[in-house]
């Protein structure tokens, strides 16, 4: 798992990094990325996500489902979206709070983090890595943006990007330590956190493809990219 925790990491910087070859204001390809993002997000949602949490289902599952939707707009308030790569600019007196930022979209990966217990030859693992480093893409990048956009220095702008890059390997650590505990075991309590997690997924990708373009309309290109994500995650499902 040592691995994937540095890929995920590696990822979170490097899409960060990209801010740089971004011209101001030109938002296209961020559209399309986030398009692509959130078609791929709500792919395997749907294909192995959901079957998997209602393969054991009991009759809480859909509350926690219901309860990582509501979670996660919670934490909107805080993070004015950046979950699903939107830049929202404010004027001097309204801007948000970089700090607040931060922990918003922390706990957001955090929890992200947690259902990652299993080993890395487990279909359900590799999907959940695969949809987190997709859509942490576009967050990374936005998230940059947004430190540098409320006057951060670049080097404290980059400490706090690796603070966030962290927090998904760390729910990991902290749900194998749980597991490996004398009172806890991981099954006990996986199913719940894995629904919490299809209920922040199912949120940021609905939020996405709904608000990719002004007026909700969607251009050709558009359409080829949704479907292009979609594809690539049911082809990812297909051969688990």
């Amino acid at each position: 798992m040592m691995i994937i925790y540095l890929i995920l990491v590696l990822t979170v910087i490097a899409s960060g990094s990209l801010i740089f070859f971004f011209k101001s204001g030109d938002q296209r390809l961020m559209k399309f990325l986030l398009a692509f993002s959130g078609a791929f997000l709500i792919g395997i949602t749907f294909l192995i996500l959901i079957p998997e949490v209602y393969r054991e289902a009991t009759v809480f599952t859909g509350l926690f489902v219901l309860l990582g939707f509501v979670l996660q707009l919670f934490l909107e308030l805080i993070t004015e979206g950046a979950e699903h790569g939107h830049k929202h600019t404010h004027s001097d007196d309204e801007r948000v709070s970089p700090f607040l930022l931060l922990i918003g979209l922390c706990i957001h990966a955090f929890l992200e983090g947690m259902p990652l217990v299993k080993n890395l030859g487990d279909g359900l693992t590799r999907s959940l890595i695969s949809g987190i480093v997709v859509h942490n893409i576009p967050i990374s990048l936005t998230l940059m943006g947004l430190f540098l956009h409320y006057g951060l220095s670049m080097r404290k702008a980059f400490v706090f990007l690796f603070v966030f890059a962290m927090m998904t390997p760390l729910g990991s650590v902290f749900s194998r330590i749980l597991d490996s505990s004398l009172t806890v075991s991981v099954a006990s309590y996986f199913n719940y956190i894995l629904a919490v997690v299809v209920g922040i997924f199912l949120h940021v990708s609905t939020t996405i493809l709904f608000e990719t373009e002004e007026n909700h309309r969607y251009n050709m290109q558009k359409f080829v990219t949704i479907l292009s994500g979609l594809a690539i995650a049911f082809a990812i499902s297909f051969f688990e």
